[in-house]
């Protein structure tokens, strides 16, 4: 969440028109990480290739509450590729369908651990044998840790990559994040919105 401090001054000319003008104060800023852990899934356990998707709106409460922040805007940005936010209703029903429908547009690879994988289809991405592809993308994972100039950790490296391009596809369609005001301390959303975490992995 950022509020920006705003100091106003009226000023008057000497005609006596009146001009107000604003003044930043000192921008005030925190971060807070919150780890969910999707429906059915136990903490650790690997990727089940499915969708769900989370209320995050009472954590978002909670963390309004404790930070005291009254007015301002909370800013909330998904940190992982495969999964994405989105403000709409929170209802099982939707939920599956939420599931059917993006999963009918970007279904899985015929390679996938999915129970909806489908036959013929295959993504550049899956391929996993061929990653990393360029020396960018070389980089990319020496940068994160991983030693892929020695053969062994390379092998591991693709072990631990999932076939999950369609994952990928449907986060971007959806977004990695969401502004939402805040007013006299609560979020400015419908009676019937949430702030939804789809976990597309």
């Amino acid at each position: 969440r950022c509020n920006n401090g705003i100091r106003r001054t009226f000023l008057h000319d000497a005609a006596g028109i009146q001009a107000e003008t604003f003044q930043l104060g000192q921008q005030i800023c925190t971060y807070k990480t919150i780890t969910i852990t999707p429906s059915g899934m136990n903490e650790g356990e690997l990727p089940r290739q499915a969708v769900s998707v989370e209320d995050l709106t009472p954590h978002l409460k909670s963390y309004i509450e404790s930070s005291g922040m009254k007015n301002g805007v909370l800013t909330v940005v998904s940190r992982h590729t495969t999964t994405a936010l989105t403000i709409n209703e929170l209802e099982s029903r939707l939920a599956r369908d939420v599931e059917n429908f993006f999963l009918k547009i970007c279904p899985p690879d015929e390679r996938s651990e999915s129970e909806k994988k489908q036959t013929g289809v295959r993504y550049l991405h899956n391929d996993i044998d061929l990653r990393p592809d360029g020396e960018d993308e070389q980089q990319r994972c020496r940068d994160n840790g991983w030693d892929i100039d020695d053969d062994a950790e390379l092998q591991k490296w693709r072990d631990q990559e999932p076939i999950n391009a369609h994952s990928h596809l449907i986060s971007m369609m959806l977004g990695s994040s969401e502004s939402i005001p805040v007013v006299d301390g609560e979020m400015v959303i419908g009676q019937w919105q949430s702030v939804l975490l789809v976990d597309l992995d």
